[in-house]
């Protein structure tokens, strides 16, 4: 008797002792640290904020989840070999970073996949998202709710609006370091350039690059107004953001903890889809107030081209047969 006590009380602490320490905080108080690399004020870290307020009332105490906005935990690509390694317990970033591991994650980037909002929203809460968050898995990390809009990309010009594919051709464009975005621009013709945000609006001012694109909140904290005089509203691609967390860590907390929590994210996160518009209204408001012309922009020329260019059958030889299946699904026929 006395020697099968001992034996359970040493597995009792060996297992306390491979589950993070948290889990065992003083009065049953689980505390998690969420990073992201975007600004205090942005509507996604606002949603995140509310949402775990929520969390914490909800769970009477029990969960607390603290946002840490500003890349103050690090990179994106830090945060997510910390979410990885269990240094931290959550993180939250594009779909397109996480691509870098996940590489369906990028299929909503793939280009003038998306006619609106409504139609992308029904992708990533339907069976393609579903499908992105099995990728997740494998590569040691945990979906947590839906998925959070980010918006879409547009394209900027100092010297034209694009109205066209024939006005990309030659265009020295700063665009990110994602290959599908590089794939795209390339394949309208362009000359894209990978040029760190910081450094984009130097690049733009001395003409090193005619233009760049990007969500119309990023061309405004970034004063790209400045140097820039047309932006064209593409849509050429939709981006998201997920909640990833360390899987020990997720599991060690309770069942109805992680429900409350995973309720309270998804509601936010489509609360936050709400706010996200009004900004991009207003933004649009504000920016040609400060000097852009804006301009409406018909997508199907651009599909047109790049299927001509063969650039979807790359993609789809790229995402497979299974995802592709899914994000023609949505978008209609691509390749």
């Amino acid at each position: 008797m006395q020697r099968r006590f001992a034996l359970k009380t040493l597995a009792a602490a060996a297992t306390a002792a491979s589950l993070p320490s948290f889990a065992f905080a003083q009065g049953n108080k689980i505390s998690m640290k969420l990073g992201i690399s975007l600004a205090q004020s942005h509507p996604t870290v606002v949603g995140l904020q509310a949402a775990c307020a929520e969390i914490l009332k909800e769970s009477n105490g029990q969960l607390a989840i603290d946002v840490f906005p500003n890349s103050q935990l690090g990179s994106d690509t830090d945060m997510i070999s910390q979410v990885r390694s269990g240094a931290i317990e959550m993180m939250s970033t594009a779909s397109g970073v996480f691509a870098t591991l996940i590489p369906s994650a990028a299929v909503s980037v793939t280009p003038f996949v998306f006619a609106d909002l409504q139609t992308a929203f029904r992708a990533m809460d339907g069976d393609l998202g579903d499908h992105i968050r099995t990728g997740f898995t494998k590569v040691n990390l945990v979906p947590v709710g839906k998925a959070w809009d980010h918006g879409f990309r547009h394209v900027t010009m100092s010297t034209k609006p694009v109205n066209s594919p024939q006005d990309l051709q030659g265009v020295k464009l700063r665009v990110p370091a994602t290959p599908v975005l590089q794939q795209t621009f390339k394949a309208l013709g362009a000359s894209p350039t990978t040029i760190g945000i910081g450094e984009a609006y130097t690049a733009l001012q001395t003409k090193v690059v005619d233009g760049q694109e990007n969500g119309l909140a990023i061309i405004e904290a970034q004063r790209f107004y400045e140097v820039q005089k047309y932006c064209s509203l593409t849509g050429h691609a939709w981006e998201c953001f997920w909640i990833a967390a360390n899987p020990r860590a997720w599991n060690a907390v309770p069942e109805n903890l992680r429900q409350i929590a995973t309720r309270a994210f998804e509601s936010h996160a489509v609360k936050t889809r709400a706010a996200m518009a009004t900004l991009n209204s207003s933004l649009q408001e504000s920016l040609t107030k400060r000097g852009l012309t804006f301009n409406a922009v018909s997508q199907q020329p651009f599909r047109e081209a790049l299927q001509k260019a063969g650039a979807y059958k790359e993609w789809k030889s790229k995402f497979g047969e299974e995802t592709w299946v899914l994000l023609e699904k949505y978008s209609g026929k691509l390749a």
